[in-house]
């Protein structure tokens, strides 16, 4: 079905909308999934803030102008689908790498993150970037190391004269 002018500039407004907010994008082929694996893809795409679009080329190039993905212009070739990650930058990453796990009919073609184009493969080491909450669990822990290291390095003097005094005591017994 054909688009007139007025849906295809609400098409280009909604891509362009997400790109603009989005801290990733991938492109991938689709080619071969049925309805209702797209039903289930878009399902765990909205539990998973990423916004995942079907668009022509032509007007993902229009509405991708200005953004940090124009970078992916010259690339959008064939049937594609586009997932932005809203939340988190490994958000859209995880959600293709996990499908085309099960469905071998989707396939990434692009990652751009940034600014920057990558190749497919680095679809893997996007993917394992933490979450917000992971990040900031990972960074708490590093900064609760040397406080503990601290407190335990001042309570070993105490620790060391009460288990000297309990040895003595122990053997005053046994004698």
């Amino acid at each position: 079905m054909a688009l007139n002018l007025e849906q295809k500039k609400a098409v280009v407004a909604e891509v362009a909308d997400a790109a603009k907010s989005a801290h990733s994008a991938i492109a991938a082929e689709y080619r071969g999934l049925t309805v209702e694996e797209m039903t289930d893809l878009r399902a765990k795409a909205r539990a998973g803030g990423v916004v995942l679009k079907v668009a022509k080329n032509t007007l993902v190039r229009r509405a991708v102008e200005g953004t940090d993905y124009e970078c992916m212009s010259e690339a959008l070739t064939g049937p594609l689908l586009y997932a932005f990650s809203m939340e988190d930058p490994g958000a859209a990453a995880r959600l293709v790498k996990d499908y085309a796990k099960e469905h071998d009919h989707l396939v990434a073609k692009l990652v751009a993150v940034g600014g920057q184009l990558y190749d497919a493969s680095e679809l893997e080491r996007l993917s394992k970037l933490p979450t917000y909450e992971q990040a900031i669990a990972m960074l708490m822990g590093v900064m609760k190391a040397p406080v503990e290291k601290f407190v335990r390095t001042l309570n070993e003097p105490h620790s060391k004269l009460v288990r000297t005094i309990a040895a003595v005591r122990d053997a005053k017994q046994a004698a």
